[in-house]
């Protein structure tokens, strides 16, 4: 059987009830102090829990970011050893460079000191054989170049032309086993042949007799005899005297002073002689062309009808 009186719930009470406690506790914490113990709290209960719900997201967050940021890193580092590539390239370029224009304020100081004209040339390779020491240059006939001229570098002889083109040069060591030439020794005047022996690091003096004033540390320049080398340039130390009373001749072994397996600039002088020699040999050049001209000419006139 149905009820006939039904018993309300007391929920609708308590929520006026407890929306009256609010506004009350609101009027009572906006116009004064009593409920700041309260409020403390009730911060360092809820505190916490709002830390802990915001967890994951928080994780979440730093995680992503993580990501992103390695990402960032990674494509920073690749960048910046890229950098690094490029300026250890251009580094290495700087230090050639620098050592390039070491060898040139040197070779500039040798042509300095030098009384004849000479000509700045370049190596552009070497010619392979292995029972010949030469080099090519890059001056040739256009720039003047002569065959027999001597070459030297910052430090000394370096050796002499011996085959010229339009633009380039052939220029056999003063080593190469075929080339000699005549020097003194600096401290004394005494002199030899300085040959060389196919190695890119000996000379031989020639006929040297025991007696001979010659000890080891010893200059050796040219001493302009034979007209092909001037004189007074380096060309060797003395490195080794061997005297036997059984022998006629000393041994005496020099190293080349000039950097034959390192310059890459060089000068050739031209002095006085070499350039009378150079004009009178064109002269002579010409001289016979043209009485070749005439005798075909001649030739041609007299063959005609």
């Amino acid at each position: 059987m149905k009820a006939l009186f039904v018993r309300e719930s007391g929920a609708g009470y308590l929520l006026l009830a407890l929306a009256i406690v609010s506004m009350l506790l609101a009027v009572v914490d906006v116009n004064s102090r009593l409920l700041d113990p309260v409020r403390t709290v009730l911060g360092t209960v809820v505190i916490p829990l709002y830390v802990f719900a915001e967890t994951p997201y928080r994780i979440t967050t730093e995680v992503t970011e993580s990501f992103a940021s390695r990402g960032a890193l990674r494509e920073r580092n690749s960048l910046l050893e890229r950098r690094v590539l490029e300026l250890s390239q251009i580094s290495q370029q700087f230090a050639v460079l620098r050592e390039e224009n070491t060898r040139l304020r040197a070779l500039l100081g040798s042509r300095n000191r030098l009384g004849a004209e000479v000509l700045v040339a370049e190596l552009t390779g070497v010619v392979p054989g292995p029972a010949t020491l030469e080099v090519i240059v890059d001056k040739g006939l256009a720039a003047g170049v002569t065959v027999g001229q001597a070459v030297i570098d910052a430090q000394g002889l370096f050796g002499q032309v011996v085959e010229v083109s339009e633009f380039f040069s052939r220029v056999l060591l003063v080593t190469d086993s075929t080339h000699a030439v005549p020097v003194q020794v600096n401290r004394n005047g005494v002199r030899s042949v300085a040959a060389g022996t196919g190695q890119l690091d000996r000379l031989e003096l020639e006929h040297v007799p025991i007696t001979a004033d010659i000890r080891t540390g010893d200059l050796l320049v040219t001493s302009g005899l034979g007209g092909r080398f001037p004189p007074g340039y380096p060309v060797g130390e003395v490195v080794r005297v061997e005297v036997d009373p059984a022998r006629v001749y000393a041994e005496v072994v020099a190293r080349p002073l000039a950097a034959l397996d390192r310059s890459r600039h060089v000068l050739l002088i031209f002095d006085e002689r070499s350039a009378a020699a150079a004009l009178e040999e064109s002269a002579a050049a010409l001289e016979e062309s043209a009485a070749a001209l005439e005798e075909s000419a001649a030739d041609s006139g007299g063959t005609g009808p």
